[in-house]
Parts: C-alpha cells; sequence; structure tokens
C-alpha cells in the first residue's frame, strides 16, 4: 500500500511530459486515474501504459482555456467516482521570446493556459473537495515562478500568479481538511520547450540544450509524489539551478548579476 492507492486523482496535461510521467508513477502505485489534455489519442496512448483496468481509469479530454466547460467536467468525475482526492495541475505552455518583440496575444495565451485555466478547474473542485472535507491540489509551477529571467516574462508571470493565488487558498482552506503543494522544477527532460510561444505566437520548435540535458522526468515524477505523500506546502526539483530561488531569496543582487550576463534561448 502506498498513499496513493485507491485514491481518485485527477492529472491534467497527462498526454506528455511531467504529466505523463506523474500519470505512470501513480498508476504503479495503484491509483484510480482520471486524464485529461487536449489529445485524445495520446492520453489513450498514456493510458494504454498503466494497464489500469478500465474501472480505475478515466480519460476525459479538455481545453484548460474553455473554462465555461470545466464544472461539466468536474461532474462527470464526481458521477464516476464519487470524489476527488488529487488535481495535480501540469497543464502548460511556456515562451522564448524578449519582451518588447512579444504581441500581446502571447501574454494572453500564457496566461490563459497556465493561470486562468487553473484557477478555473481549481474553482470548479473546490466546492466538492469542501464538501467532502478533504483534497490535495498539486500544483506545477516552475524555479521561473520564483525568479525572472530573459524571454520568459509571460511565462514567469504567469507562474508568479500561480504561487500568490494557492499560497491563499491554502491559508483558506488547510483548516477545513484541504491541502496545496506548490512544485518548482527546473530543467527536466521533456519536450516543453518544443511547444514554446515565440514573439508572434508560432511555435519556437526547439529542444533547448538544457532541457536536453535535464533531470529524467520519470526520477522528478517519483520525486514529486513523496513530497506530495509528505504534504509539503513547496518543494524545489532539479538540478544546480533551483538554487537560484536561495539567491533570489538571500542574494538578490547576485542573482540579477548573473541572470543579466545570461543568454537568452
Amino acid at each position: 500500500m502506498t498513499a496513493f492507492s485507491q485514491k481518485v486523482i485527477w492529472i491534467t496535461g497527462a498526454s506528455s511530459g511531467i504529466g505523463e510521467a506523474v500519470t505512470l508513477e501513480l498508476a504503479r502505485q495503484g491509483a484510480r486515474l482520471i486524464l485529461s489534455a487536449r489529445r485524445t489519442d495520446e492520453l489513450q496512448r498514456v493510458a494504454n501504459q498503466t494497464n489500469l483496468p478500465e474501472s480505475d481509469m478515466l480519460i476525459l479530454p479538455m481545453d484548460m482555456t474553455d473554462t465555461d466547460s470545466l464544472p461539466v467536467h468536474v461532474e462527470t468525475v464526481r458521477q464516476r467516482f464519487g470524489r476527488i482526492d488529487y488535481v495535480f495541475q501540469n497543464a502548460g505552455i511556456t515562451q522564448r521570446s524578449n519582451v518588447v518583440d512579444t504581441d500581446f496575444s502571447v501574454y494572453k495565451r500564457l496566461m490563459d493556459v497556465n493561470f486562468f485555466g487553473v484557477v478555473a478547474l481549481t474553482k470548479a473542485v473546490l466546492p466538492f473537495m469542501l464538501a467532502q472535507g478533504s483534497g490535495h491540489f498539486v500544483v506545477t509551477s516552475s524555479v521561473a515562478g520564483k525568479l525572472g529571467t530573459k524571454q520568459r516574462s509571460g511565462y514567469c508571470a504567469s507562474k508568479h500568479a500561480l504561487h500568490g493565488f494557492f499560497d491563499a487558498l491554502r491559508a483558506e482552506t488547510y483548516d477545513r481538511g484541504l491541502r496545496v503543494t506548490i512544485v518548482c522544477p527546473g530543467y527536466i527532460r521533456t519536450p516543453i520547450s518544443l511547444h514554446a510561444l515565440g514573439a508572434d505566437g508560432q511555435v519556437h520548435g526547439k529542444m533547448d540544450t538544457n532541457q536536453e540535458q535535464g533531470m529524467d522526468v520519470h526520477d522528478f515524477a517519483r520525486k514529486l509524489l513523496q513530497a506530495v505523500s509528505q504534504e509539503k506546502e513547496e518543494v524545489y526539483i532539479g538540478g544546480s539551478e533551483t538554487y537560484g530561488i536561495y539567491l533570489k531569496r538571500f542574494l538578490p543582487g547576485l542573482l540579477s548579476r548573473i541572470l543579466r550576463k545570461r543568454e537568452g534561448a
């Protein structure tokens, strides 16, 4: 038995990257899963790898920016499983462009997916969790959610916003049985940079070197689940890049000089 055995767990962004790796690890630990992302075929591919029985798996395609549809999806989950123990919010996109060049529509897209979609799903699930007297939100932020780096202005802003919202939610709901874990990944070996938005909103289409050399995503998933099982409020997982969070806190001037000298994408 593990902390996640037979728990009902909803995973967004489950079709690739961190979401896929978390799905496979939770399946190994005996969870009952709801998998969401936009691509049904990719969700089915991931589901097939879990070897879970149909009774323990629900493929629920959805678009995080279609916020009006989210309460309907919550009701679908409620009718299927009767409860929601965890929501792992992994859906997100990043950016590769300087502020001066970036079209405002790119910022709107980043905030819609990375922040407003996450908030909308949380709001839709929250009354259900409060009524059952328990629940745990696990939110994927980033090291960029704690500091700002070149060519990531909108991405950084959207991730910073998650911290403010979920820290407030944690304070409001802790005594009612709810928990919040915010995870800040460093460089993890996922395809996130391939799908990054450029200045005009077009896809970046390149794998960053730091991403290619990052932590194995399955190692990341195991570390994350250990932290969640311990009800950690905030956790930093990655390589030496996570030290930037501590530099920001204790030596902000030094970090600023380092970031100014770094190349962009």
